[in-house]
């Protein structure tokens, strides 16, 4: 609720009094809020966010806008913005009904005006945003974003939301063979490459397990981890039948990506975790 005050000023003659000082409240009519979907992001995620507005007075309110910085913070000397506004995801209800399209600029900031507030009604404006190369994706991270709802005769209104960077690993596999050609009852040798782009390591307790079914079926196989020799039934299991190869629960493990920031351009780089599983066997 704003405050205002105000005093009087009497002259007569040479002669001037002030009167008290008067004091007011305006009652804010309107109100808002602002939430995530979901309240964590990852690499190359989509962000889901909802603005809430509520209007209590007994007047609709015209002409609103909200504006948001899509999560705006200073870099040095410059401003760098960690969201991408995704075209065409603005979706603006009135009491619960779908609307035809609101104004939209995308920015930064996003504005979506001409937004009207019924009497004793509400209004929400649903949006996506991508999360960019300007995202921190390190442990602890965040992305503060703020919304501002302002129009003519009512004070703006600031809704926050802070969404949090997801821990967690984020593993790829690639598998390759050599040599090609093969000979017959030549050596094979096939090469998993696993890499980690997430900002936590994958341990045991993660429970990586990498399968395969080789065909033609490998012999006399023998299997190293990072350079280091495995052996079965310790760290993995094989059916020199049918071919059936699996790694034993937590046995594969990958260290967490590095993440550094370009000093110039503030663009986050990924420097993935890798571990390697070679697996060689007589076709």
């Amino acid at each position: 609720m704003a405050r205002f005050t105000n005093q009087a000023q009497l002259r007569y003659g040479n002669a001037v009094t002030n009167s008290n000082i008067a004091v007011g409240e305006i009652l804010e009519v309107l109100s808002a809020t602002k939430t995530a979907v979901r309240n964590t992001y990852g690499q190359s995620d989509t962000v889901t966010y909802i603005v809430s507005i509520v209007n209590s007075g007994t007047t609709p309110i015209t002409g609103i806008s909200v504006t948001d910085n899509l999560g705006e913070y200073t870099f040095g000397t410059t401003t760098l913005v960690p969201l991408t506004y995704i075209d065409g995801t603005v979706k603006y209800y009135v009491n619960g009904v779908l609307q035809p399209s609101a104004v939209v600029t995308a920015g930064p900031p996003l504005v979506v005006s001409g937004i009207t507030v019924p009497a004793g009604g509400s209004v929400t404006v649903a949006y996506e945003a991508a999360v960019n190369e300007f995202a921190p994706l390190d442990t602890t991270s965040v992305i503060n974003n703020t919304a501002i709802v302002a129009g003519t005769g009512i004070t703006p209104i600031t809704a926050e939301e802070e969404i949090t960077v997801e821990s967690t690993p984020v593993l790829t596999i690639t598998k390759s063979v050599s040599p090609v050609p093969v000979t017959e009852n030549g050596t094979l040798t096939y090469t998993f490459l696993i890499q980690n782009s997430g900002n936590v390591a994958a341990d045991v307790s993660t429970g990586v397990v990498v399968t395969d079914v080789f065909d033609p079926v490998l012999s006399n196989i023998s299997v190293t981890f990072n350079q280091t020799a495995w052996s079965s039934p310790a760290n993995y299991s094989y059916n020199e039948t049918t071919g059936a190869f699996a790694t034993n629960s937590g046995q594969i493990t990958v260290p967490a990506a590095t993440f550094t920031r370009d000093e110039v351009t503030g663009v986050w780089n990924i420097s993935p975790g890798i571990s390697t599983l070679v697996v060689t066997g007589t076709i």
